[in-house]
């Protein structure tokens, strides 16, 4: 109940109002700037790398007198996906087996190669591959929860050797607010709780460190 000595509700001033309204729209704006300018300098990166190794005959600059950005991941692409089918072929994979018995005859170039290869095969080639669920798991100790991406059951060496009675899972342990470092568990599968919400969101929360929830009644919009 309100008395005569009450105080009213104070208006937020006009620098308050302008505070607000700068921060609402810089939260609008700063994702669509940032990735604008993230797109906009992977596509300048690359023509400064492509375009060089092009004959200046066949660079568009020389007709029309200009330079047009992206010219280069046009080129690129075609480049790319030309060798991509040349490989599949049988001369090509005979081509690529042979230039890989010299490169691993090289000491040094083989330790990268091997490495540079392996990164790609990881991240490309098997693109298609995704994690199954999310799931909650007790870690570092009892009572403290975690929350992973459960990616395949463990098969082979790792399997054999862990003492469970049952099937022993690989987990992906993401870091806040970059789910895309982390490291690798191996959970027994009764020892974690798989979640109902999918790894989309559960990556939200992780990069959110915890301030968005998903919301099971409409996706859309975040747990209240």
């Amino acid at each position: 109940m309100n008395t005569p000595f009450d105080e009213p509700p104070r208006r937020p001033g006009l620098f308050a109002s302008l505070r607000a309204s700068f921060l609402t729209g810089l939260v609008v704006i700063a994702p669509v700037g940032l990735t604008i300018w993230l797109i906009w300098s992977v596509i300048g990166w690359i023509d400064s790398v492509v375009l060089p190794l092009v004959p200046y005959t066949f660079q568009p600059e020389q007709y029309i007198g200009i330079n047009l950005r992206g010219v280069g991941v046009i080129i690129f692409l075609l480049f790319t996906i030309m060798i991509g089918w040349l490989a599949k072929g049988l001369l090509g994979r005979s081509l690529i087996r042979f230039a890989e018995g010299i490169v691993q005859s090289v000491p040094v170039v083989r330790s990268i190669y091997s490495g540079v290869k392996q990164i790609a095969e990881t991240v490309f080639a098997q693109s298609e591959r995704s994690f199954e669920k999310a799931c909650l798991f007790e870690y570092p100790r009892k009572g403290i929860w975690a929350i992973g991406f459960i990616s395949t059951t463990a098969k082979g060496e790792v399997a054999r050797s862990a003492s469970t009675g049952g099937d022993l899972v690989s987990v992906f342990v993401p870091t806040t607010p970059n789910p895309t470092s982390g490291f690798l568990l191996f959970f027994p599968r009764e020892d974690i709780i798989e979640l109902e919400m999918s790894v989309e969101d559960a990556a939200k929360l992780v990069i959110s460190a915890g301030l968005v929830y998903p919301n099971a009644k409409d996706p859309s919009q975040p747990e209240k």
